[in-house]
């Protein structure tokens, strides 16, 4: 890879302002895939920082698959929650429950009781509490719902691809506004974002969203998640003085249920 498309690394730690060379923007793509999906893309070296703004672009591709398995499932003859249930699924299934890990974490850390180092010794077990438990389940639930509500298939493949695509953008605005929390981590190798980096994500995210289900909702559906992101982060703050990668996981799952609700109530 040339000098190009690679970007450097800024004096503060956070990627330098990325270029629009089309190679750099494929390798960004290659990147964001790689990492928050299951799909055999033979991800790049580098940091997934790098591809900050080709965050929503992995959203979509998640998004899209639910989509699919939905509108199969009706077209087959399946009902609503079924379909609901394969969509949902599908999702947890192409991005490999990398973000639905971390809200399980995050959940844990906030039920327990003790000081910071204890919180962080508790989102870092592998083992799963009851608090954790039921943040999946509800947050399953919620989702579900929420596409079953909706009901026709053309507004679930839109909420689906919205919440995923916006959800995935608010992810660098935490990375940028909070500390680590811990001085090792998946957070800490995955590098800060440059400010034109996180800013260009969410126009991304933007764009898209206004294709799933057009300008309006998708702008609501942004501002959405972008407050739940903030909600998430300010509990990361006060517990544990900075985020993790669980954080940017619970981050996500909470700006995503935060946006199909949305979009039941705007629908």
């Amino acid at each position: 890879m040339n000098d190009q498309t690679k970007p450097a690394q800024a004096t503060d730690g956070s990627m330098s302002k990325p270029g629009w060379h089309p190679g750099q923007w494929w390798r960004e793509i290659r990147l964001a895939v790689g990492f928050f999906t299951r799909l055999p893309v033979k991800a790049p070296a580098g940091q997934i920082a790098e591809a900050a703004r080709a965050f929503p672009i992995a959203g979509a591709i998640v998004g899209l698959v639910g989509s699919l398995i939905y509108l199969l499932a009706m077209e087959i003859g399946l009902s609503g929650l079924l379909a609901a249930l394969l969509a949902v699924a599908a999702t947890v299934i192409v991005g490999g429950a990398l973000h639905e890990d971390g809200l399980a974490d995050f959940a844990d850390m906030m039920g327990v009781r003790g000081d910071r180092e204890r919180k962080l010794a508790v989102m870092r077990d592998s083992r799963i509490g009851s608090y954790g438990v039921l943040a999946l389940g509800f947050s399953t639930a919620i989702k579900v719902g929420a596409l079953v509500a909706l009901g026709d298939p053309r507004f679930v493949a839109g909420a689906l691809i919205t919440a995923h695509v916006c959800g995935r953008a608010t992810l660098p605005i935490i990375m940028r506004s909070l500390p680590l929390a811990r001085a090792d981590g998946l957070a800490v190798e995955a590098g800060k974002p440059s400010a034109a980096a996180t800013y260009q994500g969410l126009g991304v995210a933007l764009l898209i969203a206004a294709f799933a289900c057009g300008p309006g909702a998708a702008l609501v559906s942004q501002v959405v998640a972008i407050v739940a992101a903030f909600l998430v982060s300010e509990l990361a703050r006060r517990q544990i003085r900075g985020y993790t990668g669980d954080v940017l996981g619970a981050a996500q799952e909470i700006a995503q249920l935060a946006i199909l609700i949305n979009l039941v109530s705007l629908t």
